[in-house]
């Protein structure tokens, strides 16, 4: 299951990234470069943390078909009328998948439910910082989208459920939902948290 989310998020996240790439006016190789850095940064992230093999480097299918997908945009990529609409929602599904991914390799390794929790957030949110970063775009997280929100409350869901004694694939396929429901909400109504107010210095 592990291997099966850590490739769909990979996909997903490499395609938003040679969306981006679409949008900057790169060659091919740009287009290359933005989707494995994407597509992988996530997962690479990870697994650094916990000290783990980086999956794309044990078994390099997640990132072979991160570059094929890259390439594909750069033929593709002028179908779409609105690049940046289809990269919002792309990486609401990417968030969803990387989410549960994090939390998911946590589990297995019996870390503590804060642990996958917050390592769930980090692998849901890298992806996307790098391709902004990259791409020199202003990076997701920093708008006041609910963004990291609903990764949390997906990858809550998952420890939460798991630990009440549902199967992992159970409350794994929830908590994406949770992740994906949240994030599509936010995009589709606008839906932001308060945010804090500066206030002079006294």
């Amino acid at each position: 299951m592990l291997y099966t989310l850590d490739l769909f998020a990979t996909v997903v996240f490499a395609i938003t990234g040679a969306l981006a790439a679409s949008r900057k006016e790169m060659d091919i190789l740009g287009f290359l470069w933005l989707g494995a850095a994407a597509g992988v940064g996530g997962g690479t992230l990870r697994d650094l943390i916990l000290d783990q093999p980086v999956f794309w480097t044990v078994s390099p299918a997640a990132l072979i078909a991160s570059l094929v997908a890259a390439a594909l945009m750069h033929f593709i990529a002028p179908i779409f009328q609105s690049r940046i609409k289809v990269i919002i929602w792309l990486d609401a599904f990417g968030m969803a998948f990387a989410a549960i991914a994090g939390t998911v390799k946590c589990i297995g390794l019996e870390t503590s439910g804060l642990v996958a929790v917050v390592l769930g957030v980090f692998t849901a949110s890298a992806g996307g910082i790098t391709r902004d970063l990259l791409a020199q775009e202003p990076s997701i997280i920093l708008k006041r989208d609910i963004y990291v929100t609903a990764a949390a409350t997906g990858a809550t869901t998952v420890v939460l459920l798991h630990a009440f004694g549902l199967s992992l694939e159970i409350s794994s396929a929830i908590g994406f939902a949770v992740a994906i429901v949240l994030r599509g909400a936010a995009i589709a109504f606008g839906w932001t948290l308060p945010v804090f107010k500066s206030r002079p210095a006294r």
